[in-house]
C-alpha cells in the first residue's frame, strides 16, 4: 500500500498580502498594512542622515573643549547610536523622524503601541540584520516573511506598518429602519451581514437579491427585495445609532 503525503510546510505557508489582520479581545478586527522594504529603507536612511549630521555638529562644538569634549562626544555617540530609535519609537507612537516622513510606525504584532523592551530588542538586533554587510540578513528575512519582518522584528514581536492618516469611518448603509434579527446571530454572521450592507453599492441588484434569497425563510419567505431591505434594517440595528451614521 502506498500513500502520498503533501508537504506540510507548503500547506502551512502563509500567503503574501498587503493587509495584516488582528482581532482584539473585544472581537474587533484591525487591518494593518505592513510596510515593504523600500519605504523602510528610505526611513532608515533619513534617520541615519539625521544622526550623522547631529554628531558632526556636536563634535564640531565639542572640539573647543579638548580632551573633555572628545570623551563627551564618544558618550553622546553611543547614546545617539543605540537610543535614538528606541526613544522615538516608544515616546512618539512608534515613529522616528524618518518613519514619520514616510508615514510608518512600529507596533506590536497585536497592533498595540510598541514598548521599551520590544523596541530595545528590535534595535539591538540590528547588528545581526546588517551581517555580513549592507543589511543582507535583514533583507533576506524581509523577503521571506509575509509581513516583511526582519530578524529584529521577529524576535521582538513587532511590525512596521503604514500609519493611517485619517480616522476610520464605515461605508454608509442603505436607508432602512433599524430592527432586531429574527434569531440570535453569531459574531461571524453579524460581520457577514454588516459587510453585505456596507458593500451594497459594489453589488448588482440581481446579486444582492440572490444573496437575500438565501435568508428569505427567516422573513417568512418574503420576496428578495423585501428580504434585502430587512437585512439592511438588521445591519442598522447591529451597528447602533452611534456607528451607522456616516461622518
Amino acid at each position: 500500500m502506498s500513500q502520498t503525503f503533501a508537504p506540510p510546510a507548503a500547506a502551512a505557508q502563509p500567503a503574501l498580502d498587503s493587509c495584516y489582520q488582528v482581532e482584539t479581545p473585544e472581537g474587533i478586527d484591525l487591518q494593518l498594512r505592513p510596510a515593504g522594504i523600500v519605504p523602510r529603507a528610505l526611513a532608515y536612511t533619513i534617520d541615519l542622515l539625521i544622526r550623522v549630521l547631529t554628531l558632526l555638529l556636536l563634535f564640531t562644538l565639542l572640539a573647543f573643549l579638548g580632551r573633555f569634549g572628545t570623551g563627551l562626544g564618544l558618550i553622546l555617540t553611543f547614546l545617539i547610536t543605540w537610543w535614538y530609535m528606541v526613544l522615538f519609537e516608544v515616546l512618539n507612537q512608534g515613529r522616528t523622524p524618518g518613519k514619520y516622513w514616510m508615514g510608518l510606525s512600529v507596533v506590536h504584532d497585536d497592533g498595540t503601541p510598541v514598548g521599551w523592551s520590544a523596541s530595545l530588542l528590535r534595535n539591538l538586533l540590528r547588528f545581526v540584520d546588517i551581517l555580513p554587510f549592507g543589511y543582507t540578513l535583514g533583507l533576506l528575512s524581509c523577503l521571506n516573511h509575509p509581513a516583511f519582518k526582519r530578524l529584529g522584528d521577529i524576535a521582538a514581536g513587532t511590525l512596521v506598518v503604514y500609519r493611517e492618516t485619517t480616522l476610520f469611518s464605515r461605508p454608509p448603509l442603505p436607508e432602512a429602519i433599524p430592527q432586531r434579527p429574527p434569531l440570535p446571530l453569531h459574531l461571524d454572521e453579524q460581520r457577514a451581514l454588516i459587510a453585505f450592507a456596507e458593500r451594497h453599492e459594489q453589488l448588482s441588484t440581481a446579486r444582492r437579491q440572490e444573496l437575500a434569497t438565501i435568508v428569505s425563510p427567516l422573513f417568512d419567505d418574503a420576496d428578495p427585495a423585501a428580504s434585502e431591505q430587512a437585512l439592511y434594517g438588521i445591519a442598522h440595528g447591529l451597528l447602533g445609532p452611534a456607528l451607522d451614521t456616516p461622518s
